[in-house]
């Protein structure tokens, strides 16, 4: 398929260059900030299989998606080890035109029996979440009994599959977890890899999210600094969301994340995909955009390509400076789309 010769762009001049895919809405964990037990419990519905688009499917919208600017793919879930055979999609979705990296975002579990052959297949980079060293209160957040030396074992594994250096992302919560940030930066500083933390966030309605719980990423890099001193370092391209600092002893680096203190909506290029075919242009949205329906009606990639730029060149979403300016203030809770059901 032919590229775009001119980059699809928003209401805000953002160009599309992103596609998060999710190929499921379940995982094995129950982390408190995006997956809470009392929510996602034994009697939560999950999408039925018909439901989930196919590895077919998902193939050629992103061969859609490429036509209209997107260079950069990451499989997301839910958990997407949990689908069947990923290695496959990898393989089916490395072959289209235009695509300059697949990225895949894991908690891990399955990470180290799945490596070599999502490399091999592929797959590019990979990111694993872990929220503490300390098993107390790593199993506090996972709420499910998972130990974080498997995490660490597959962050391993992932490196001698060739996946390195691995990012391993660590949400923040204050009350919870921010004792482990020393602990953690300790443990991979000279390790190869980028150790990023997250604000806490109020994605989705249900993780129960105040800001009083939110570890602004400014005391996060004073405290990291006040042991091993830091300096900024310059994006490695437009739109990364993460800001970067090297350790000034060469020990590597280090990445925050601070969607809630220092919102990047006018630098957001990304576009998600749900796993059972919406499209969603933000993180925090309150509804998709149907595409499954459409593409099993029979629509021509053309087709599919004006519906896709018809939504993105309205794009108006800046929910994080929004909610920034209104902090303090009395704010109407609105609808939004579950973490879990879209990816981070």
């Amino acid at each position: 398929m032919a590229i775009a010769e001119v980059p699809l762009a928003d209401t805000l001049a953002r160009p599309l260059r992103d596609l998060r895919i999710s190929v499921t809405d379940r995982c094995q964990f129950r982390c408190t900030y995006c997956m809470p037990r009392e929510v996602f419990g034994r009697d939560f519905v999950f999408l039925p299989r018909e439901q989930l688009l196919t590895f077919e499917e998902l193939t050629r919208l992103a061969q859609v998606f490429t036509g209209l600017g997107v260079r950069k793919l990451r499989l997301t879930g839910g958990e997407p080890l949990l689908r069947r055979d990923p290695e496959k999609l990898v393989a089916m979705l490395a072959r289209v035109g235009g695509i300059d990296d697949i990225a895949l975002t894991t908690n891990g579990a399955l990470l180290a029996g799945k490596a070599r052959a999502l490399a091999a297949a592929g797959l590019r980079r990979v990111t694993v979440s872990l929220d503490s060293l300390d098993d107390t209160v790593f199993m506090v957040l996972n709420d499910a009994g998972f130990p974080a030396a498997r995490v660490l074992e597959a962050i391993a594994a992932a490196a001698g599959a060739g996946l390195a250096p691995v990012k391993v992302n660590m949400v923040v919560r204050r009350g919870v977890n921010e004792q482990s940030v020393l602990p953690m930066a300790a443990h991979f500083r000279r390790s190869g890899h980028v150790l990023r933390f997250i604000e806490y966030m109020d994605v989705g309605t249900t993780n129960g999210w105040r800001l009083e719980e939110v570890v602004p990423a400014a005391e996060i890099i004073s405290l990291i600094g006040g042991q091993w001193p830091l300096e900024a370092v310059a994006p490695a391209y437009p739109g990364e969301v993460a800001s970067r600092y090297h350790y000034r002893d060469g020990a590597g680096e280090i990445g925050v994340i601070a969607s809630v203190t220092q919102p990047f909506c006018r630098s957001c290029t990304r576009a998600r995909l749900s796993a059972d075919g919406k499209l969603y242009t933000c993180l925090f949205a309150g509804a998709g955009h149907d595409l499954r329906g459409p593409l099993r009606a029979g629509a021509s990639d053309q087709a599919l390509r004006e519906q896709i730029s018809s939504i993105w060149t309205r794009r108006t979403d800046r929910y994080s400076e929004q909610r920034t300016r209104q902090t303090g203030r009395t704010q109407q809770v609105k609808p939004k789309v579950e973490m879990s059901h879209i990816g981070g």
